[in-house]
């Protein structure tokens, strides 16, 4: 299943990621909608969801995120809504791990 956040605040650590592999981060931009996949590895065999995903926030509450690889580019988001079936764009997509 996917899970779509809107981000709400972003540290400016993530604008100004210098290493190749963690650029991707300079693209992240307050307001927008993100789509996070959760799959195996990351899936709990005993809840069968992702840690993080938002399952039982309230409907406006922020939940705190954090890059892999720069640890310093974190931020919030708030849950819009959970996707049984995923169909996340190419762009602004990721994985929980």
């Amino acid at each position: 299943y996917c899970v779509e956040f809107q981000l709400m605040a972003i540290t400016p650590s993530c604008l100004h990621s210098h290493h190749f592999h963690t650029h991707w981060t300079r693209y992240l931009r307050e307001g927008h909608t993100v789509c996070v996949e959760c799959q195996h590895p990351a899936l709990s065999s005993r809840s069968q969801h992702c840690s993080g995903d938002g399952t039982g926030s309230k409907k406006n509450q922020l939940l705190h995120w954090q890059a892999v690889g720069n640890p310093r580019c974190q931020g919030t988001w708030r849950r819009i809504r959970q996707l049984d079936t995923c169909s996340c764009p190419s762009v602004h997509s990721f994985l929980f791990i």
